[in-house]
Formats: structure tokens, C-alpha cells, sequence
């Protein structure tokens, strides 16, 4: 598959991008909308913008908006597993959405990023929601696999027993 090479972002464009992340950071996202806003006619589709458009919309709760950008980054940079997770995410939480829908918009990304821990943790949470308990122990089971590659499996298994969409199997975890 092709994929569009981004355009070369200009410098005042990169300085309103760190600029709206940053108002995000102080929690102001008006301040930060208003950055946002002076972009370029040329930066709009860049990955970056996307991303901190993503934050915007999150942080305003505006999920059906973050589901359509995150829809945009996986259509720009789909090697990037950030625009997956960002659209389960939104898929989630928009109007529409739900546990499902997040599923369905996570499980292909599984054989795309098979190094990213992320994709099978979340998936085992989506199982765990929907009741399929033993779909979240596999899943589980594969991220602290692929973790144990990347990371500590303590970091995911403090992460694991802090989730609430984990909390049917929190005994099960502690014993990890």
C-alpha cells in the first residue's frame, strides 16, 4: 500500500504544534485549539498535527472527532500502532461505539505490530468488558509475552492490576 509522504512542516507550524501540547499539558485546551488553529493550510494532514489533534479532541471528549482523526493517522502512517490504539480507543467511547466496535477496530492491527505489547493488552481488557474471560487470559497472556521481550512484566502487571477493565481477573493477575 502507497501511503502519502507528509509534508515538510515549517517551522512556525512545529512551534504551534509544541504550543498546543503544551496548553493541553497545562490543561487549557482553548489556548491550545486557538494554536491549533493558525496551522497552515499545507500542515493540516501531517501525522503531527493529527496526533495533537487527537490529544485535543480526547481531552475535550469529543470522541466521535478523535475517532475520525485516529482513522486519518491509520490511513497516513499505518506501521505507526499510536493511530490503532488511539481509534479502539475513540471507537470506544463515541456516539455508536462501544466495547465491540473497539475490538473490531483493534484485533487486525495483532499481526501488524506482533512487538507491541499494547495491542494484545488491550484486546484482553476489551475481552475482559465483554464478559469473555477467557479470551482476556489468552490476550493477557500474549502481552506479557511480547512485554517480556520489551519490558518488565512487573510494569505490566502493576498496569494490569490498576486497570479497571481488568479488575474480573485482579486475583489472578497479583499472582502473576
Amino acid at each position: 500500500m502507497n501511503n502519502p509522504v507528509p509534508v515538510q512542516l515549517e517551522a512556525n507550524d512545529i512551534r504551534l504544534i509544541r504550543a498546543a501540547e503544551g496548553w493541553l499539558e497545562l490543561n487549557l485546551p482553548a489556548e491550545a485549539e486557538a494554536e491549533l488553529a493558525q496551522l497552515s493550510p499545507r500542515a493540516q494532514a501531517h501525522p503531527l498535527v493529527l496526533k495533537a489533534l487527537w490529544q485535543l479532541h480526547v481531552y475535550q471528549h469529543q470522541w466521535g472527532l478523535a475517532h475520525t482523526v485516529a482513522e486519518l493517522l491509520v490511513h497516513t502512517l499505518p506501521d505507526d500502532v499510536d493511530g490503532w490504539v488511539h481509534r479502539a480507543y475513540a471507537a470506544r467511547r463515541k456516539d455508536g461505539g462501544g466495547i465491540q466496535v473497539a475490538w473490531d477496530a483493534l484485533r487486525p492491527a495483532v499481526d501488524r505490530f506482533p512487538d507491541e505489547s499494547i495491542i494484545p493488552y488491550n484486546l484482553a481488557c476489551y475481552a475482559c468488558q465483554m464478559g469473555n474471560l477467557d479470551a482476556a487470559r489468552h490476550w493477557l497472556g500474549r502481552a506479557r509475552v511480547v512485554a517480556g521481550k520489551h519490558q518488565t512484566r512487573e510494569g505490566l502487571k502493576h498496569l494490569a492490576l490498576s486497570d479497571p477493565d481488568l479488575a474480573p481477573l485482579h486475583g489472578e493477575i497479583a499472582v502473576w
